[in-house]
């Protein structure tokens, strides 16, 4: 007999163990079963697991956005929920810093922009940068007081240890590898054996729209994985920086530039930069896996992001490429900086959804079962895209995810 579920998590990343501790909590007391499977022998190994460790505070995102909402509420949420369950955190602050003119327009934007979304920011000249960082260089700058620093994996296992807690069965090492959809229920296959379930939920990050094709549902994107090479400043060195500080992102690219960000263990990370993966968990560039690169260039959406940011690509394949010219890249915040005092730390790799016209989805993106749309799918929830700030909105994110998973058991019976 297949073991039996009312909704089962794909995914034992931040977001899928935030959505069972959603589901366990809302449904406390109810019998409400539900299991949370995880390809790799561990959670949080991926996106959760290799990344600087930022509660972002929300400014850079379109206001009335999920990731806006999300964030602005999740990170005063997760900096609650790291006091409670004595999770190491700091609330630091950051400075977003203008090295020429052209940036300035920019700057005054993303100020209007975190008052828009009821974040605090102060605007700087450069002896108020100077205050905060002496080190960094900027014609100008922006403190947001909100922004901060945790320890990510260790909120992502205490959502799974009080989801356990609550009932939920956890298991790492369980690969999904097929799904049947039928009119009363999932059955999901994996190497153990079948599962089945009422409702599945898609949180399965890099892999999430191969999860929503098995479950014959068309995603209308493609993952297409992004490398983020990291280097840390040496221990010597690591005074140069106090805090966060970021430059001033491109609109046209959802990527934040290479930034200086003090962990919560006193490293101090200096990137990421943004390269297409050979693989979609392709943490170096000796990592090619045949099926996930053409999976890529068999997609029309990668050559239209191709022709549409080549000239911002090739610079990040050169800084990928050259450290010298990494280096140069950091100066312009950090001038006194060295390529000696910067040594290699490990890579992350972010799962950016694209769509077929080329677009890179700049929101938290669902599908499947849509409580405010009766003719959508039955029996699934998808999580899309859930790239950064997902970690610092996962608790709200969680909670939407398990509201849709709830209605859909509702409505399917």
């Amino acid at each position: 007999m297949a073991d039996e579920f009312d909704v089962v998590v794909v995914g034992g990343g931040i977001v899928g163990l935030a959505t069972a501790h959603a589901l366990t909590r809302e449904r406390a007391g109810t019998g409400l079963r539900v299991a949370v499977l995880e390809k790799e022998n561990g959670f949080a190994a991926h996106q959760t697991g290799r990344n600087s460790g930022v509660i972002h505070s929300g400014v850079y995102y379109r206001p009335g956005s999920y990731k806006a909402r999300f964030a602005v509420a999740g990170a005063a949420e997760l900096v609650g929920f790291c006091r409670e369950h004595g999770i190491p955190h700091e609330v630091t602050g950051k400075l977003i810093v203008a090295t020429d003119d052209a940036e300035l327009p920019r700057l005054a934007a993303l100020a209007e922009r975190g008052r828009a979304n009821g974040i605090p920011v102060t605007e700087l000249d450069r002896a108020g940068i100077a205050r905060y960082e002496p080190e960094v260089a900027g014609r100008a700058g922006l403190h947001v007081a909100t922004t901060g620093i945790c320890d990510f994996p260790a909120v992502a296992t205490t959502y799974a240890r009080l989801a356990r807690d609550a009932g939920a069965e956890l298991r790492p090492g369980t690969e999904v590898r097929t799904l049947v959809r039928r009119r009363d229920r999932v059955t999901v296959g994996t190497a153990d054996g079948e599962l089945r379930c009422r409702v599945l939920v898609n949180c399965a990050g890099l892999h999430s729209d191969r999860i929503a094709r098995l479950a014959g549902d068309d995603p209308g994107v493609r993952i297409v994985p992004f490398r983020g090479e990291y280097y840390e400043l040496a221990e010597k060195r690591r005074e140069l920086v106090r805090g966060l500080v970021y430059p001033v992102p491109d609109p046209a690219f959802p990527f934040l530039g290479v930034h200086l960000t003090r962990g919560i263990h006193g490293d101090v990370h200096v990137g990421p930069n943004a390269v297409p993966a050979l693989a979609r968990e392709g943490y170096d560039r000796r990592t090619v896996r045949p099926r996930d690169l053409a999976e890529t260039l068999a997609f029309p959406g990668t050559w239209r992001i191709l022709r549409r940011h080549w000239r911002y690509e090739v610079g990040e394949l050169h800084r990928s490429l050259s450290k010298r010219a990494f280096t140069t890249a950091v100066q312009r915040l950090l001038p006194a900086v060295t390529a000696a005092d910067l040594v290699p730390a490990a890579a992350g790799v972010r799962a950016q959804a694209v769509a077929r016209d080329g677009s890179l989805l700049d929101d938290f993106a669902f599908a499947g079962f849509d409580p405010e749309d009766p003719r959508s799918p039955r029996r699934t929830v998808h999580v899309l895209n859930a790239p950064s700030p997902a970690a610092t909105a996962s608790l709200p994110i969680g909670r939407e995810v398990a509201r849709r998973a709830l209605a859909a058991l509702e409505a399917g019976g």
